[in-house]
């Protein structure tokens, strides 16, 4: 499989006709390359705020409703866009007012498929930002795709620093990884996050980011980033475990074609067994002692 993960600008919208345009461009770009599936970033979808008006997207708490009540109308786009091009699309998280969650939003990203079928994906971990100043909360649980290419799954962001998270979708051959950070070290945050699951898991994780500046925004005013593949430093992948990197702080697609092949053989007969041997960590948890030296 092909993939193209997003270095993705969040622009001032004069319409919807400008977004419909914007993400049509991008997507056929992508697809005019041969990639499979297309992985935007986390909060990619706060653009959309623009369209209420610059006051609103500068107001933290409008610009979630803002956003909010553009997403049915952007998961139908996405629809059409992954169907016409036969592609996978994860779209651009969105803070998402759910009722049935919470009456806070979560940060929900969403997974189209080529035959018009969607699956979703909601953080579970906030940022002290997102709790503390934003009142996005935590959503529904992890979740595991099943597509033509293999088992998939998604980590937004700050999840993918969290190794128990990671573990839990062990089973997923490729782990997505949407990300927005603020500054070099947020983006090192997420890169060294990602690049530990994919040893542990001996699996591939693709990471998107937002980039540029947005002084309409308070939320995501300055972006860092750079797309990236990575898979463990083991049989059949680079010793570096990178297998891809855009520039940093430059927009556009960066690519990699993923054998699957290569995961089932690293994780079956790699120079080490991470995944297999996860469970041996198992009361070793527990300090003997603490003994003073020197």
């Amino acid at each position: 499989m092909k993939i193209a993960t997003a270095a993705y600008p969040m622009d001032f919208l004069a319409s919807w006709q400008a977004y419909e345009e914007k993400l049509t461009r991008w997507v056929s770009e992508a697809a005019g390359e041969g990639a499979d599936i297309l992985v935007f970033p986390e909060y990619g979808a706060m653009e959309l705020a623009t369209l209420a008006g610059r006051a609103a997207a500068q107001d933290l708490e409008l610009s979630l409703h803002a956003v909010s009540d553009r997403i049915p109308a952007a998961d139908a786009l996405h629809a059409r866009l992954a169907e016409a091009h036969g592609v996978y699309i994860l779209a651009a998280s969105a803070p998402f007012f759910d009722a049935e969650i919470s009456d806070r939003p979560v940060n929900r990203a969403r997974f189209f498929a080529p035959d018009g079928s969607m699956g979703i994906q909601d953080k579970q971990i906030m940022t002290r930002f997102e709790r503390e100043d934003w009142g996005v909360v935590a959503g529904g649980p992890l979740r595991l795709f099943e597509t033509r290419f293999g088992t998939l799954g998604i980590l937004i962001c700050y999840d993918c620093e969290f190794p128990l998270l990671g573990r839990a979708m062990s089973d997923a051959d490729v782990l997505l990884v949407p990300s927005c950070t603020e500054a070099l070290t947020g983006y090192w945050r997420v890169r060294i996050g990602a690049m530990a699951r994919a040893l542990e898991n001996q699996c591939v994780t693709v990471m998107s980011s937002t980039v540029g500046s947005c002084d309409w925004s308070e939320a995501v005013d300055e972006n860092t980033g750079a797309g990236g593949f990575f898979g463990p430093p083991d049989t059949g992948f680079p010793p570096t475990g990178v297998m891809a990197e855009g520039v940093l702080n430059h927009s556009g697609w960066t690519y990699a074609e993923i054998d699957p092949h290569r995961i089932s053989h690293v994780r079956a007969d790699g120079v080490v067994l991470n995944r297999r041997h996860w469970n041996e960590q198992s009361g070793r948890d527990v300090i003997a002692e603490t003994r003073r030296l020197g």
